[in-house]
């Protein structure tokens, strides 16, 4: 199994370039599958859950073609379609779930097994399922899979979103664009990365309008068209080198993404100390040698504090004068990195979903296990500002979501190495 071996302190300067959006990318494959014609992808970062819903396509019936050089993926449609999405295919990922929309709104029947991915909650499908419901999917569930049909057609229809939820917001809209009629869809999540899902639709002729800040209205249309679309740079990444900079007292310019996007997080680490130039598609972020607590950050939905940036802000909190506090209101179980920070010597209690921070932490280097995707690059971070060797096990989280990250960092500065 590999792992990382962190020889710290490190401070990074120079620039970065963000990779693309593996939160855009995934909604966006799974939405191929509406399609009749060739789909050209660009910019899909090459990271293992990609990899994963590709194989997921190809045991759809999709045909694949990589080019990993330029970045370009492929996408034709076969003429045997299967409906069947296997566990096998499902279980590490979450965006498994994301193939029941589109087979039920082209196909009017999937098999789909009950997804995985990161074990930091519960996480439940309840909410795609009644939401289809609604557009007329009947469904039953028997050993670990969703048994769905519809009789004719998804049918368009009122539908409110008891809880704001990522995943079936970009179930529903996919399924809506080919339903019959109109769908309204509120409550709905609003991250970048579904508004990427929609430019995407909307190109491909999708009638797709936003009618409030929750609210969407999608028309359904018989068919999409073949085309080419760019996928959005990774707002999470770009976030862990903002606070990569922050951290280390370093100087970096990250290139690739739109700031606009991480205001929330910008202004944090501004409060923090950190001094931030902004341009077009690049943030200029400078550490300070005195990083400044934070007295409160809540994660929420987008435009809030965003979940999986919460663990690396953690890190940098530790290193900050006085004390912080972190609540988690997402998920039930995103505070297992803790016990690891402890390792190395953070202060951190934490009590149901808040996280204590004591601040002025010298972190000394120890070895480390990984418990999630955003938990490892937390565990990295601190690891390059840690005094002596750091070995980080269970990196294969970590490679689900961050393209190239041990050559990134080593390109800017960091004494980072994988070993088998």
């Amino acid at each position: 199994m590999e792992k990382f071996i962190v020889q710290g302190p490190c401070r990074l300067k120079g620039s970065v370039e963000i990779s693309g959006s593996k939160n855009a990318s995934l909604p966006i494959l799974a939405a191929t599958l509406l399609f009749d014609d060739v789909v050209e992808l660009k910019n899909l970062p090459n990271v293992k859950d990609i990899y994963t819903m590709l194989s997921l396509l190809e045991s759809l019936g999709s045909k694949v073609k990589i080019n990993k050089q330029k970045k370009i993926i492929k996408i034709y449609k076969s003429k045997k379609i299967k409906t069947f999405a296997s566990y096998n295919l499902v279980k590490t990922m979450r965006a498994g779930i994301l193939v029941l929309g589109p087979l039920i709104a082209k196909y009017k029947q999937a098999i789909t097994s009950l997804p995985g991915g990161c074990s930091i909650g519960a996480r439940p499908v309840n909410h795609h399922l009644n939401s289809l419901k609604k557009m007329g999917m009947k469904y039953f569930i028997k050993k670990g899979y969703i048994h769905a049909k519809v009789d004719k057609t998804l049918t368009g229809n009122l539908i409110r979103l008891p809880k704001i939820s990522v995943g079936a917001t970009e179930n529903l809209i996919i399924a809506s664009c080919l339903a019959k009629g109109k769908t309204i869809i509120k409550n709905c999540a609003i991250e970048p990365e579904i508004k990427d899902l929609s430019n995407f639709l909307i190109k491909a002729g999708a009638k797709i309008r936003w009618i409030g800040k929750r609210t969407v209205e999608i028309i359904g249309v018989k068919s999409l068209r073949s085309i080419s679309y760019n996928v959005m740079g990774d707002r999470i990444e770009c976030g862990t080198f903002c606070v990569a900079a922050a951290l280390t007292e370093g100087n970096l310019k990250i290139k690739g993404f739109n700031p606009k996007l991480i205001n929330t997080e910008l202004n944090i680490l501004k409060q923090t100390g950190a001094k931030i130039q902004l341009k077009k598609d690049e943030i200029n972020i400078k550490g300070n040698n005195i990083i400044k607590n934070i007295k409160h950050i809540k994660t929420k939905e987008y435009p809030a504090f965003p979940t999986d940036l919460q663990a690396a802000f953690m890190v940098l909190l530790c290193k900050a004068k006085g004390r912080s506090i972190i609540s988690e209101n997402i998920f039930e179980n995103r505070f297992m990195h803790v016990a690891e920070l402890r390792r190395l010597g953070a202060k951190i209690n934490t009590k149901k979903n808040k996280a204590f921070i004591e601040g002025n932490t010298k972190f000394e280097g120890a070895e480390l296990m990984s418990s999630d995707l955003r938990a490892s690059v937390a565990l990295v971070l601190a690891a390059v500002t840690a005094k002596g060797k750091s070995i980080i096990n269970r990196i294969y989280h970590l490679d689900r979501g961050y393209e190239n990250l041990e050559k990134k960092l080593s390109k800017i500065g960091a004494k980072i190495k994988r070993i088998s």
